[in-house]
């Protein structure tokens, strides 16, 4: 299964731009593949492992590991068939910001936000875990209530991290090396253009690259297919419209990039667990159910 490329739309809301995701003992095997954003990510594993990469390092996450993906980082996690639990955390770096000319904003928060610092990726150090922890399980917590309040917390907790971050030096320069310039061209083409036909010979021409060689950069730099990847793209977008929209499950599939209906039904049956209109209004229910 792919679960959760720039990605192409901001976490959260603008009223409220931090979202959290709880991956928790999912039944089988699952991927999801190379993307990026513009959002801090904190991935935190309770339970692993869960394989991680971030910017080309490959590690894998035991219970207990925290990993920090900075902003425009290409990056993915995969878990085999074992039941993993771990979070993921993505805020902007303006959400914990201040607007003001001080030392933090010109040492800390301008360079993150301009892209001169980054974390490293990987938290090493005992003690820093052992501190992180506990904040990390209060994130989650306050995350779960409502309210300006709510906001406030999970502010704190955030800052939190970050100070613990800088105090065991956990911000670097950043090189001049652009993070995956070649790939992230390739998805920013699959992105505009998920909804036509794609095919490797259309990509590698685009590119100016062989048929052979595109294959295999594809694989080896996004763990999969081309065709899995564009269609896990479609998906993506497909489930988004199934619970934003009143559109047909027929409209939706076109607008996916599916011209069989009952090809998409069972692709995305197979993907998510579910067909389209029963994921819909389970979906309906569980928001519902959220709201009271």
């Amino acid at each position: 299964m792919y679960a959760e490329l720039k990605e192409n739309h901001p976490h959260g809301t603008r009223e409220y731009p931090f979202c959290e995701y709880h991956m928790r003992y999912w039944p089988h095997a699952f991927q999801i593949p190379v993307h990026w954003h513009d959002e801090v990510e904190i991935i935190y594993v309770r339970k692993g492992p869960l394989m991680v990469e971030i910017d080309g390092q490959k590690f894998i996450g035991d219970d207990g590991a925290v990993y920090i993906v900075s902003p425009g980082v290409l990056h993915m996690m995969a878990a085999p068939e074992t039941p993993v639990d771990y979070f993921t955390f993505l805020f902007p770096m303006e959400f914990i910001s201040f607007q003001t000319k001080d030392e933090l904003e010109d040492e800390i928060f301008f360079p993150l936000r301009n892209h001169t610092r980054e974390f490293r990726p990987e938290v090493t150090n005992r003690n820093l875990l052992e501190k992180l922890v506990p904040i990390l399980d209060e994130l989650s917590e306050e995350n779960g209530k409502f309210g300006t309040h709510r906001q406030i917390q999970v502010r704190i907790r955030l800052l939190q991290v970050v100070d613990l971050l800088v105090e065991y030096d956990q911000l670097e320069a950043k090189t001049g090396r652009a993070s995956g310039g070649l790939e992230k061209e390739i998805l920013i083409y699959i992105q505009d253009n998920y909804h036509e036909h794609i095919s490797l010979a259309e990509l590698s021409e685009h590119f100016h690259l062989s048929e052979k060689y595109m294959s295999r950069f594809f694989s080896e730099r996004f763990h999969m297919t081309l065709t899995q990847y564009v269609n896990y793209v479609r998906l993506k977008y497909a489930r988004h419209l199934l619970e934003s929209t009143d559109l047909s499950v027929t409209e939706i599939a076109m607008k996916s990039g599916y011209p069989n209906v009952s090809y998409f039904i069972r692709k995305f049956s197979a993907a998510v667990g579910e067909p389209p209109l029963r994921y819909r209004n389970g979906k309906a229910v569980k928001d519902q159910k959220n709201r009271i």
